[in-house]
């Protein structure tokens, strides 16, 4: 059996953390890792105590949920939470850092960034990165997929099957795509 590389443990380990996301725009994790040792997660939320965009909605402010702290800034809190030293650590995050999340790893002194996803990779945030040495570099995922969307999927099924009953599809062919569609999304113990 091939393992997997260290890149694509830390990453997949990132991937899970964004399963955790209260965000409905999208889902994010990250990873810190010094020596092969993850050190801190985080994902994006709102702010302990208040209430989540899954529950309320988005509170967008130009084009930005300002209720959300990115999942990049939750792990390095994490680590100033708890007192854990992050100069010279690596940052794994399932999609390409923000402008103000690249200038917060930059701070925490993160040397180098590895991501899954590129996301509105912003050129100022990567001259910034380059200026400061801070590598970045792209961690490719074939292995392992891992679907953030199930709830979206679902209600697009649920709402095909509607229509599908609107216009007068026999009962029976509806019967069997909702037990279809149920099969799809109910894991087995």
């Amino acid at each position: 059996m091939e393992r997997i590389s260290w890149d694509q443990y830390f990453m997949s380990q990132s991937t899970l953390l964004a399963l955790r996301s209260t965000c409905e725009r999208l889902a994010v994790g990250a990873t810190i890792v010094r020596d092969k040792r993850v050190i801190a997660g985080g994902y994006n939320g709102s702010p302990s105590g208040s209430v989540h965009c899954i529950d309320e909605g988005c509170k967008v402010v130009d084009g930005h949920c300002v209720r959300t702290i990115h999942a990049e800034v939750n792990a390095i809190l994490q680590c100033a939470k708890f007192g854990v030293e992050t100069e010279g650590a690596e940052m794994y995050v399932t999609h390409f850092p923000c402008l103000n999340c690249c200038k917060t790893i930059i701070q925490s002194g993160i040397q180098k960034i590895f991501y899954a996803h590129d996301y509105k990779n912003n050129p100022y945030a990567i001259e910034l990165l380059n200026e400061a040495g801070v590598q970045f570099e792209k961690v490719e995922l074939d292995y392992l997929h891992i679907d953030t969307n199930t709830k979206d999927k679902l209600y697009f099924i649920a709402s095909l099957i509607e229509k599908l009953e609107t216009n007068g599809v026999d009962e029976e062919e509806i019967k069997e795509l909702k037990l279809k569609a149920n099969q799809l999304f109910t894991f087995a113990d």
